[in-house]
C-alpha cells in the first residue's frame, strides 16, 4: 500500500534508542535519559490550579475558537511588548496554535505546493526539514555549523550557506525556516544577524518563518532577539513562540503564531477547517501563566543553566571537550575522536548499552549531524553527575 504524504521520510532514528531504552528498563538497569528534549521540571502552580477548575466548568466543554480565545492573543500580544518590546495586533497578527510543531507544519501548507522550495538548515529539528516536505515543496539544506567548532560565528557561517544556496538554487525558495537558539547546535545569534536576515528577506521576496521555541532560554547574560523587533519584519516574517520549554507546558500544547498579518489570516482560514483550537481550559490556563507566572521562565533558565554548567564540567573532567551553549535546553557534544568513525547512531547505541547514558543521535537531525549526540538538559545535577561517572567508566580512549 502507498502512502503519498509519508514515503519520502526518514526512517526514525530515534525510535532504536527508545527501543533500546526500553530494553534496558525492562532489565531493571536505570537509564539516565538525556535523549528527548521533554521537559521534566512542573508546569505553574496557578496555570494547574487554574485548569482544573476551569475544567469543572461545562460552558468550557464546547467547540473553542481555533485562533484561540481573544484574552490568550491579548496574552500573548502583551508578553511580546513586555519581552520585546514589539506591538502585535492581537486580532490581525496572533493565532494560537496547537504546539509550534501543528503550527509549522500547517504553515508550510499555507505558504508552499508542489514545485516551491524552502532553505532550511541541517542538521534542524526533523519537522523543520519534514514541514515543507509534507506541503510537496523542495527541501534546500544549508549547513549550521557546531559553534564550537571554528571561530566563525556560527550567524555568519548560516548566513553565507544561505545567501549560497539561493544562488545556487534553480527554483528560488519561497520560505526559509530558521530557530534561533537552534535546536539540536544551540548556535545563537544577535539582533544584528536577524537585521542582514530580514533585508536578504525583502531583497528577494522571501518569507521567513523563524521558530522561537526557547526564546527565554538565554544564559551568561545572553538574552535571544525575536526576529519581529527588526524595522519592516513584519512585511515578511512570522515567528512561533510557544509556552513548552518558557512555562514547562510541553504536553499542554500551547503555541503561537505571529507576525506579519496575512500570514497569519492565511493559516486562520486553513485552521477554520483542521480543528477547534485547544481544549478551552487549557487556553485559559495559559492565560493565567503569562500574566500571573511571569516570573517562572526566569526560575526555568536558572535551573537550566545550572544544569548545563554540571554537564560541560563533567563532560570536561573525563576529558570530553564541550563548547557551552549560550541557549537553548541542548548540549550539542562533538563525538571524540576516538569513536568518530561509529557514527553518532552507533555512538548513542554503545552509550546505553555500556554507560546506561541516553543521547540522541545527531543524524537524526539530517545528515549534517553525524559527528554529533545531544544532551537534553532534563536530568537534575545528582543524575547528571551519575552519568559522568558511567561515562568515565566506559570512555576508555579519552584523554
Amino acid at each position: 500500500m502507498e502512502f503519498r504524504r509519508i514515503n519520502g521520510l526518514p526512517p526514525y532514528v530515534f525510535a532504536q534508542i527508545n527501543g533500546l531504552k526500553a530494553e534496558a528498563r525492562a532489565n531493571a538497569r536505570d537509564v539516565i535519559d538525556f535523549g528527548f528534549g521533554n521537559p521534566d521540571l512542573p508546569s505553574p502552580d496557578v496555570a494547574v490550579e487554574k485548569l482544573a477548575e476551569a475544567a469543572r466548568n461545562p460552558r468550557n466543554h464546547r467547540y473553542s475558537a481555533s485562533r484561540g480565545i481573544p484574552n490568550l492573543r491579548l496574552a500573548m500580544a502583551s508578553r511580546y511588548k513586555k519581552l520585546f518590546d514589539v506591538d502585535l495586533d492581537p486580532e490581525t497578527e496572533v493565532i494560537t496554535t496547537i504546539g509550534a510543531k501543528e503550527g509549522l507544519t500547517h504553515l508550510m501548507w499555507v505558504l508552499l505546493g508542489p514545485g516551491d522550495s524552502a532553505l532550511v538548515p541541517s542538521p534542524s529539528y526533523p519537522i523543520h526539514l519534514a514541514g515543507p516536505g509534507f506541503a510537496g515543496a523542495q527541501v534546500i539544506t544549508v549547513p549550521m555549523n557546531d559553534p564550537g567548532a571554528s571561530s566563525n560565528d556560527p550567524g555568519d557561517d548560516f548566513f553565507e550557506g544561505l545567501v549560497d544556496a539561493w544562488e545556487r538554487a534553480s527554483v528560488k525558495p519561497r520560505v526559509v525556516i530558521c530557530s534561533f537558539p537552534h535546536n539540536p547546535t544551540s548556535a545563537c545569534v544577535d539582533l544584528a544577524f536577524m537585521e542582514r536576515l530580514v533585508a536578504f528577506a525583502l531583497e528577494h521576496d522571501v518569507i521567513v518563518c523563524h521558530d522561537f521555541a526557547y526564546a527565554d532560554l538565554g544564559f551568561d547574560g545572553y538574552r535571544p532577539p525575536s526576529i519581529l523587533q527588526v524595522p519592516r519584519a513584519k512585511e515578511c516574517c512570522v515567528e512561533l513562540y510557544t509556552l513548552t520549554k518558557s512555562f514547562s507546558m510541553a504536553g499542554w500544547r500551547v503555541g503561537f503564531l505571529v507576525g506579519n498579518a496575512e500570514i497569519v489570516a492565511a493559516l486562520t482560514k486553513l485552521k477554520s477547517y483542521l480543528d477547534y483550537g485547544t481544549f478551552q481550559p487549557v487556553q485559559i490556563a495559559a492565560i493565567v501563566a503569562m500574566n500571573e507566572a511571569v516570573d517562572y521562565p526566569e526560575e526555568l533558565r536558572v535551573i537550566y543553566q545550572s544544569r548545563r554548567d554540571s554537564l560541560i564540567d563533567g563532560l570536561a573532567r573525563i576529558g570530553w571537550s564541550v563548547t557551552p551553549p549560550r541557549g537553548s535546553m541542548f548540549v550539542w557534544a562533538p563525538i571524540p575522536e576516538s569513536y568518530r568513525e561509529m557514527g553518532s547512531l552507533d555512538f548513542a547505541k554503545f552509550l546505553i548499552q555500556e554507560a546506561d547514558v541516553a543521547t540522541s543521535p545527531g543524524v537524526g537531525f539530517g545528515e549534517g549531524g553525524n559527528g554529533h549526540v545531544r544532551f537534553a538538559l532534563i536530568e537534575n545535577e545528582l543524575r547528571t553527575q551519575q552519568a559522568i561517572r558511567n561515562l568515565r567508566r566506559v570512555l576508555t580512549k579519552l584523554g
